[in-house]
């Protein structure tokens, strides 16, 4: 009988950690890809039964997805203004929005280049035909981009060379693969390729470059999503995020 008993017992602590487990879906700022896919196998870790599947991309069409109705829990962008938009659109819950890593903009060329590119004034020359950027009208870098080069009144000159990425992930493999002469990626891209690319320079940007975090009121899965989103805050996904060279928020 009390083997019986014990049995059942068993069976019940399965069916309620089975009951208590949860998918989160965290969309995700494309520069965030190897330091997510990590804080989320470390958290899976901590939470048994939990999984975390992630949707990376630019920033803003994460936006245009979670508006249209994308069954998503957790939103990280890689700018202030995503989130912003995020926000007008009443898409977050309240009180969860908080800033969690910060990082910086540089300009990068292929390891083999030999351009003298020395620094973003260079990009003036006529022998630099080609300079990859995100879009400013939809990816944050493109933003931070745009607003440093007209800061340094060098837009005018390098706009009509831009190859536009579609995320700052795409403006990296343009340079790793050698199509263009140099392009504008975070710090953190350049050292996950560093084996492709050289970094020029770092970039001064008027607006540091900041990353918020934030529940999504309407997701399926907001208590778990809040949890993972504390996590990311924790000093467990803080150490991770420094591991691929994120600042602190």
């Amino acid at each position: 009988m009390r083997g019986l008993k014990l049995g059942v017992v068993a069976v019940l602590a399965a069916m309620g950690a089975a009951a208590s487990a949860a998918e989160i879906t965290v969309s995700a700022a494309a520069s965030l890809t190897n330091a997510f896919k990590e804080i989320g196998a470390a958290y899976e870790k901590e939470h048994a039964g939990d999984k975390v599947q992630f949707n990376f991309a630019a920033s803003d069409p994460l936006v245009q997805q979670i508006a249209k109705g994308a069954p998503v829990d957790v939103f990280a962008s890689a700018d202030q203004d995503a989130m912003d938009k995020a926000d007008s659109l009443k898409l977050l819950a309240a009180g969860s929005r908080k800033n969690f890593a910060s990082n910086s903009l540089v300009l990068i060329a292929p390891l083999a280049a030999t351009l003298p590119i020395k620094g973003i004034a260079d990009l003036q020359q006529a022998a630099v035909t080609r300079v990859t950027m995100g879009n400013p009208a939809s990816v944050p870098v493109g933003r931070y981009t745009k607003h440093a080069l007209e800061q340094a009144k060098l837009w005018a000159a390098v706009e009509p060379k831009a190859i536009y990425g579609t995320s700052v992930r795409q403006s990296l493999d343009y340079v790793a693969r050698g199509e263009v002469d140099a392009g504008f990626v975070y710090a953190t891209d350049a050292a996950v390729m560093k084996d492709k690319v050289k970094v020029i320079a770092t970039v001064p940007t008027e607006t540091p470059v900041s990353y918020p975090i934030a529940v999504i009121a309407a997701g399926p899965q907001a208590a778990a999503g809040r949890q993972f989103a504390d996590y990311v805050l924790s000093s467990s996904g803080q150490a991770i995020l420094a591991k691929y060279g994120f600042g602190r928020p």
